[in-house]
């Protein structure tokens, strides 16, 4: 009896797990400091959560020198829940960078809320979604992908309806935590029906099992696959599951806002890629259709979502991002359909990967500057950014910058290599269709972006407001924008993403 219960203890390797583990104790340790601080003090706690995030980020340093894994099978050493390779680095370090960005972003907004915001308990679930996300990409079992996403999603709802009697918060946190349930609930269906017809929830054993499941099983394990592919769907925003994202973008605290499109989109995508790649590559003819027919769904109605937007409209300029950050989506997923095609499935999964790391700091760099003119035009409207370059001419510069890398277009280099990566990835697998598709796209985006940028540069109306910018804000900013010029100086530096290690 003694020896069955030995063989059931696993070994843990506390380096290894230390990035996702020190975020979730720094949060608990804010909880609790919340409770002895006074409210003249409270700005220690962020603070505090940089610091905790910083540290996180820094932990990725020494897991550098080789794959590493942990939390794994007595009797096969080589099946585990928790790895990390050079795909779960790469993922949690834009998770935690992003996370750092959204806290120095928080930190202005929480001092402008003058308490009418908890603080304690706004750094609280900031720092548990993060740990979710960071868990993710290291997941290498289903039970653990899908608390990792839970983890992940609901100290997010909770975020969106922080602030206490605004009905558009609340509003938007309902319709989120709905739509992202019921999402989860299909999702779990999808895993359950996968267990059920190859009797393991490792990803690897799923792959091997799989292909040979029994007749009578097929049908339940192709439902399985295409349920368990919905819930992430969900996450990354795809066509139709996109619905909740304008709103949610809107009513949630612009900080939170930001957090949502670039980290929440980090879990879906990573998601999807073990699900599909490493769980599911014998059903490559179900989920590989699946995603390509997503992908131009997506980036179509996110960028036609996004040229309708008026410019004088309350919060057009967030709904602008919003629809923008769909349309990303739908790019960020042809390559995970084109994997499916692929022989080189590996260099297909790189450039999402490449893709998203450039869109994590151009997207965070815009909600900063957002954040930054909702200071003191609080509507938020694109109209609202007219003449930025009077009053404040750097900042004008860098949001320019970063539409256009978000638009494909010089001196945004990084915006246009990320793309044309992707788009020869789509080129390489056959799937032709697909990059005329893309292609469109990126023209309709064209668009709204350099009407954006153009605005920026035009005679503004009336006398240019001035007001002194918070440290935590000016520092989010310098540190996308650096980020960003640094990478459309040596956009080589993706290529080393596309070597993901996930084989």
């Amino acid at each position: 009896m003694s020896y069955q219960a030995q063989s059931l203890v696993q070994s843990v390797d506390w380096l290894a797990i230390a990035p996702p583990t020190i975020a979730a104790v720094v949060g608990l340790v804010v909880l609790v400091t919340d409770l002895f601080v006074g409210d003249n003090r409270k700005a220690l706690l962020g603070w505090v959560s940089v610091a905790g995030l910083a540290v996180s980020a820094l932990m990725l340093l020494p897991l550098l020198d080789g794959d590493r894994s942990t939390f794994c099978l007595t009797g096969d050493a080589a099946v585990c829940s928790y790895t990390a390779d050079r795909f779960t680095l790469v993922i949690q370090f834009l998770v935690l960078g992003g996370a750092l960005v959204a806290a120095l972003l928080s930190m202005t907004t929480l001092k402008d809320a003058n308490r009418e915001l908890p603080e304690g308990e706004f750094w609280f679930l900031l720092l548990s979604s993060a740990a979710g996300a960071a868990l993710l990409p290291a997941s290498r079992d289903l039970a653990t992908l899908i608390v990792a996403l839970e983890v992940a999603s609901l100290p997010a709802f909770a975020l969106v309806g922080i602030k206490h009697g605004d009905r558009k918060s609340s509003e938007a946190a309902l319709k989120f935590f709905l739509s992202s349930v019921t999402a989860t609930a299909v999702s779990l269906m999808g895993v359950s029906f996968v267990y059920a017809s190859t009797g393991t929830l490792y990803l690897t054993e799923i792959a091997t099992r799989i292909e040979n499941v029994d007749d009578q099983l097929q049908t339940l394990a192709q439902a399985g696959v295409v349920l368990t592919l919905v819930g992430f769907a969900f996450k990354t925003a795809a066509v139709p599951f996109h619905f909740w994202v304008p709103d949610t973008y809107v009513g949630a605290p612009l900080p939170v806002a930001a957090y949502l499109s670039v980290v929440g989109k980090a879990v879906g995508f990573s998601g999807l890629i073990l699900v599909t790649v490493i769980a599911l590559p014998s059903y490559a003819d179900v989920w590989g259709p699946t995603l390509a027919a997503l992908a131009a769904l997506t980036m179509t109605v996110g960028n036609v979502g996004a040229l309708r937007q008026q410019s004088t409209r309350a919060y057009s300029a967030v709904r602008l991002l919003a629809w923008s950050s769909v349309g990303q989506a739908g790019y960020l997923l042809v390559p995970i359909a084109a994997a499916a095609y692929s022989e080189d499935a590996e260099k297909a999964i790189g450039s999402t990967v490449a893709y998203a790391l450039m869109y994590a700091a151009v997207n965070l760099g815009a909600f900063a500057v957002a954040a930054l003119v909702a200071r003191t035009k609080p509507l938020n409207r694109v109209s609202d950014y007219r003449g930025l370059y009077a009053s404040r001419p750097l900042a004008a510069l860098v949001l320019g910058f970063f539409l256009l890398c978000l638009a494909g277009l010089p001196p945004g280099i990084i915006g246009l290599f990320a793309k044309v990566t992707v788009f020869s990835a789509a080129v390489d697998a056959g799937l032709g269709w697909l990059a005329v598709v893309m292609a469109v796209n990126v023209v309709i985006a064209l668009f709204y972006y350099l009407q954006w940028t153009t605005l920026l540069f035009r005679a503004p109306e009336g006398e240019p407001e001035t007001h002194r910018v918070p440290a935590p804000l000016t520092a989010a900013i310098a540190l996308t924008a650096v980020l960003g010029i640094a990478l459309s100086g040596a956009p080589q530096l993706v290529l080393r993403f596309s070597d993901t290690g996930l084989f």
